[in-house]
């Protein structure tokens, strides 16, 4: 659980975190493109967020100027209620969505260097790369040169190298991308992992099923704005739309509800979104007079559908 957290759900509302990272008030240009407008982004101790948002919406703006890769033109970084410090973000695990890896360095030395760069003794990065090359699945690739692995492993000893100073914040960038379903599986648990331990956890995809599945807290960006945060529970329930599904035992019914809009579904299922203020009870009892059907369902629509509806509003 974060502590000492407190996390608006709309824009505008008070933002205050007295644990963790606190970004507020965002803002940057490069020329004529307005690429943070006021963003506001907070992490808890002990907390995992993912952070959301179409292309260009500023994500990857937000992460440097976390890591204090990016100049910012207004706003403020803090970490535990002060403000961020050289320090700091020593303490950074840092994976960016384009990978920063020397190819011709070998596995175990790459993360072993990293290590020394974050402030390790010589023998502390040389066992903690020894373990994070194990731990990410390439132990028994610890020789072998960067260049040499897969596009997948390379993005295994980028892990690594983000994780082998065991930092107390991660800001991971697109981490999934590329991965397969073993690999993702790994990093879902290191993630947990480091979460139940007390780490701030903040990271970007496009994969929204991983994100609905991982993710404690949302923040949703576009065009340099934070447009809302929150669980993905509260961000669904606020949706104004339902889906209701109908799996029918029989033949399928031509009817649909007063105001819905029929989406595609397999033969012998309906699938209708409707407001999210019709009575859920008034149109079970419809469907049951149409025809008999093996189960039905009434809920929010998932994540992604969340997402397209947010930042298109």
């Amino acid at each position: 659980m974060q502590r000492g957290c407190t996390v608006s759900i709309s824009p505008g509302d008070e933002i205050l975190i007295s644990d963790g990272l606190s970004a507020h008030g965002l803002s940057k240009r490069f020329g004529d493109l307005v690429a943070l407008d006021g963003l506001d982004l907070t992490v808890g101790r002990g907390q995992l967020v993912g952070f959301l948002g179409p292309n260009g919406a500023g994500k990857t703006t937000t992460m440097r100027a976390i890591l204090g890769l990016t100049a910012l033109d207004g706003g403020t970084i803090s970490w535990d209620g002060a403000p961020m410090s050289v320090e700091n973000r020593r303490d950074i695990g840092y994976m960016p969505q384009d990978r920063g890896l020397y190819p011709r360095m070998r596995v175990g030395e790459h993360i072993a260097y990293i290590g020394r760069l974050a402030g390790l003794s010589r023998e502390g990065a040389a066992d903690k790369a020894r373990h994070w090359a194990e731990r990410v699945g390439l132990g028994d690739r610890e020789n072998d040169l960067i260049q040499e692995l897969s596009t997948g492993n390379q993005q295994r000893v980028q892990l690594a190298v983000a994780l082998v100073h065991e930092p107390t914040l991660l800001v991971l960038d697109e981490p999934f991308a590329g991965l397969d379903p073993v690999a993702v599986a790994m990093l879902s648990t290191v993630m947990a992992e480091r979460v139940a331990g007390g780490a701030s956890v903040v990271f970007s995809s496009h994969q929204l099923d991983l994100v609905q599945d991982l993710a404690d807290e949302l923040t949703i960006v576009s065009d340099g704005k934070t447009r809302v945060t929150g669980s993905t529970s509260e961000l669904r329930r606020r949706s104004p739309t339902r889906l209701l599904r109908i799996e029918w035992d029989g033949p399928e019914p031509s009817w649909a509800p007063e105001n819905a809009t029929r989406l595609d579904a397999p033969p012998g299922v309906s699938v209708f979104r409707v407001p999210a203020s019709s009575d859920s009870a008034r149109l079970i009892a419809e469907a049951a007079r149409e025809g008999t059907f093996a189960s039905i369902s009434y809920e929010p629509p998932g994540l992604e559908d969340v997402f397209l509806e947010i930042v298109a509003s």
